[in-house]
């Protein structure tokens, strides 16, 4: 039989105990079943069966040997900063859905910022009306474009990727989409060295797993066609950042990074000056992100509560 509301799923005795960090605890809190005992992060997060983490030391350092921890669930769509912190016992879920719309704003707004020269207009500070010119005088791609008839391919095609592309199809883009596995309408990532020729910018959403570490590598840049724009907006790990600013160096690719390997990316750092703009990773990070990532916790709490069965089980 179900558990009543309140009383935890079989196994668990007694209430149901959260620790939920604190700028969603009032969200998860309003979701939560009366019976629910919310507590914010780090209070009591020894006792807490569900927990909703963010990057709180104490927590995550504590988090291995958490041995009343059923529920591990992050606000974030990506879980490879704490898969390896979650117990055995633990369901780990994220946040898959909640910060599509901001993450696919922030891709489609550099795309167009990079192909209108908007990017490198606001390094230069001078009227230089040449730079329609730059392409045929350099041998590099001129400085402006049309994002329309463009191809760009989505190396990464989950919900972000599937966000961005219908976001992009209104402006006339073909957009390609790459997965680790193919499916109708989606390429495989073996098909990656052939496609990347014919892509006029490159957007990187891929997860960072052991198979996508470094798969950007500098055998993959160097089948982007000259002048093409990589978007680096999932992990940065997965671009081979060596790589990638010898690409810059040459003056032979663009970039627009919210994502970078270090993170954060250290002053001095070449990618400073050799992108066309860099984000702290916070392109998923608006307020209506954060408030869908709440209200999905709120409600993975509810369900856990009841018994039911959770969304967004990544392990």
């Amino acid at each position: 039989a179900r558990p009543a509301a309140g009383a935890g799923p079989p196994g668990i005795m007694g209430p149901v105990i959260a620790g939920v960090t604190a700028r969603a605890a009032a969200a998860v809190a309003a979701a939560a079943p009366a019976e629910v005992d919310v507590r914010v992060l780090p209070d009591s997060y020894e006792e807490a069966a569900f927990l909703v983490v963010s990057d709180d030391p104490a927590v995550l350092d504590a988090l291995p040997g958490l041995r009343a921890a059923r529920v591990v669930q992050t606000l974030s769509a990506g879980t490879d900063w704490i898969e390896e912190r979650v117990p055995p016992w633990a369901t780990l879920c994220n946040a898959r859905g909640a910060r599509d719309v901001a993450v696919a704003e922030w891709v489609v707004g550099a795309l167009l910022a990079a192909q209108h020269g908007l990017l490198r207009a606001a390094r230069e500070r001078t009227w230089a009306e040449e730079r329609r010119d730059a392409g045929a005088a350099t041998g590099r791609t001129a400085w402006i474009a049309d994002l329309a008839g463009a191809t760009v391919l989505i190396l990464g095609h989950g919900s972000i990727g599937r966000a961005v592309a219908e976001r992009l199809v209104p402006f006339g883009v073909e957009v390609v989409g790459v997965a680790s596995r193919p499916r109708d309408g989606v390429h495989g990532v073996d098909e990656l060295p052939a496609l990347l020729p014919e892509a006029d910018a490159v957007v990187v959403l891929a997860p960072l797993t052991a198979a996508t570490r470094g798969l950007v590598d500098a055998p993959l840049l160097a089948r982007m066609r000259d002048g093409a724009l990589l978007v680096s907006a999932g992990r940065g790990a997965v671009v081979d950042t060596g790589a990638l600013v010898a690409e810059l160096e040459r003056g032979r690719l663009r970039a627009v990074l919210d994502v970078t390997d270090p993170e954060p990316l250290p002053p001095g750092h070449p990618l400073w000056s050799l992108a066309l703009a860099i984000t702290p990773h916070d392109a998923g990070d608006t307020p209506g992100a954060d408030e869908r990532a709440f209200a999905l916790a709120g409600e993975q709490l509810a369900r856990y509560a009841r018994g039911e069965p959770l969304r967004n089980v990544v392990r």
